[in-house]
């Protein structure tokens, strides 16, 4: 079983194999050219579509960004991500549609053994030898927004049009359609018509926001 392979089978695998390096090392030069190109520049959704396994039309990064991997990672259309998007894509990240990351959002999809020992390997003298490494899969569904300073962890799954309020680390599942918040995350109440903002237009801009206002 290869190192990538046990990645993809949540076992342990060993984060500097050569293989690996690689994988990454492509990932990570890649973003360090797409953030130090001017927002505006086309050249830069090219970058990020010849590291990520997909990505989908109308994608927008306002950047700084940071992919682990690139290509374990799957965006669906119409993606938006703000300032400081980290993308830790160890294990796969799969992306739906329409989906909004606020300012310093990360995607965690990897994490260690939390027994010390097997964590870090220790000798007899005491000194670390190996740093252990699992992950898990990232689902998250269409329609969803993830507000500034969002963390997801590995193994979580988020339904369709799910907010997760700012700050938040998620955890465990949200379902579908939730406003979720907190640390940990937990759902709070199920997302209605009556958290309409159609107040808030001007009549000025109905027509700019048509759909909006469907």
């Amino acid at each position: 079983m290869t190192e990538e392979e046990k990645i993809f089978a949540g076992r342990i695998f060993f984060a500097g194999n050569p293989e690996l390096l690689a994988i990454k090392h492509k990932a990570h030069t890649a973003c360090q050219r797409f953030n130090a190109m001017d927002e505006y520049d086309p050249g830069r959704a090219e970058i990020l579509a010849e590291i990520l396994g997909s990505l989908g039309r109308y994608c927008r990064f306002q950047g700084p960004v940071q992919f682990n991997y690139g290509c374990h990672t799957f965006i669906g259309d119409n993606f938006f991500a703000n300032f400081n998007l980290t993308v830790m894509d160890d294990a796969r990240i799969f992306l739906g549609n329409n989906i909004a990351c606020g300012p310093n959002v990360s995607l965690l999809a990897t994490t260690h053994p939390l027994l010390a020992q097997e964590r870090l390997g220790l000798d007899d003298e005491g000194n670390r030898t190996m740093f252990a490494e699992y992950a898990e899969e990232i689902h998250i569904e269409d329609n969803v927004w993830l507000a500034a300073n969002v963390s997801v962890l590995g193994g979580t799954h988020i339904g369709t049009g799910t907010v997760i309020g700012a700050g938040s680390v998620v955890t465990k599942d949200i379902p579908a359609g939730w406003l979720a918040a907190g640390v940990p995350c937990r759902p709070l109440r199920p997302i209605t018509e009556k958290d309409t903002k159609k107040g808030l237009f001007l009549p000025e801009d109905e027509e700019r926001f048509r759909y909006n206002l469907r």
